[in-house]
């Protein structure tokens, strides 16, 4: 008969293999990048360069036409930049899900109304044209102004690799700090699924650009701001920002 303590190593052997086995999951479960809205709606981000001489014409022909273009889904925002890029505009549409973009582009290429009167004399007034996929972080609501005729800032930071998981809580904490100072109104945080990753969209509304400029001197010196502020720069690569203001058209004004 085999001693006690060589019985003792095949069960020590097998309860081990089993432990590891039951803790893969949780293993797999670290590495997810973040949570996620819990539905399946996301916003196309669509970036348009206009020739310099044909930003008027540009404009003039969205408001015009773009309702042949809202008769197949949401337009979100539609604006032109001011400051930060010129002869710039930036349009936000939301989606379903991937199925429901697939039957608007469908339903867009044979509405010939859009293509006709809008499309066809519209491209060549367009230099360049950039879209990215992006789903709203998951403590983040789309919100909108508290009045017409402010400015909206939008500010793009690209984040380190590794997703919310990695910079999230810091990322929400400095949005935080920003919005109980009280002088802007948070629109969205967007984080792209497709185009740049770990690239980050907020999207913030103020009363005009001379209230921003104060809020920001004030936000500066508020040693809550500065702190999260700190703590979240760890997780940034580059920030860029440009001052937008709303087409005619846009929903949000």
């Amino acid at each position: 008969m085999l001693p006690p303590a060589a019985l003792r190593r095949p069960l020590a052997a097998a309860a081990a293999r089993l432990a590891r086995a039951r803790a893969r999951p949780q293993v797999l479960a670290s590495l997810a990048t973040g949570p996620r809205q819990n539905n399946s709606i996301f916003y196309e981000i669509r970036t348009y360069d206009i020739k310099p001489s044909k930003m008027k014409e540009f404009v003039e022909m969205v408001n015009k036409y773009i309702h042949f273009r809202t008769a197949h889904s949401e337009l979100v925002g539609f604006w032109s930049a001011e400051l930060g890029a010129m002869n710039k505009v930036v349009h936000v549409w939301k989606y379903e899900n991937f199925a429901h973009r697939t039957a608007v582009r469908h339903a867009l290429a044979n509405d010939k109304d859009w293509q006709g009167k809008f499309i066809s004399p519209a491209l060549p007034l367009i230099e360049k044209q950039h879209n990215e996929v992006a789903y709203l972080v998951p403590w983040c609501q789309l919100g909108k102004p508290p009045k017409e005729g402010g400015v909206y800032e939008w500010v793009t930071f690209q984040m380190k690799p590794g997703g919310p998981a990695l910079w999230g809580e810091a990322f929400q904490a400095a949005i935080n700090a920003h919005i109980n100072t009280g002088y802007t109104k948070l629109i969205g945080v967007f984080h792209t699924e497709y185009g740049l990753l770990n690239t980050v969209h907020v999207i913030w509304w103020n009363e005009s650009p001379d209230h921003r400029a104060a809020g920001r001197h004030s936000a500066h010196e508020d040693a809550r701001v500065v702190a999260a502020v700190r703590d979240s720069v760890r997780f940034l690569e580059s920030q860029q920002n440009m001052l937008l203001i709303p087409l005619q058209c846009s929903p949000l004004k």
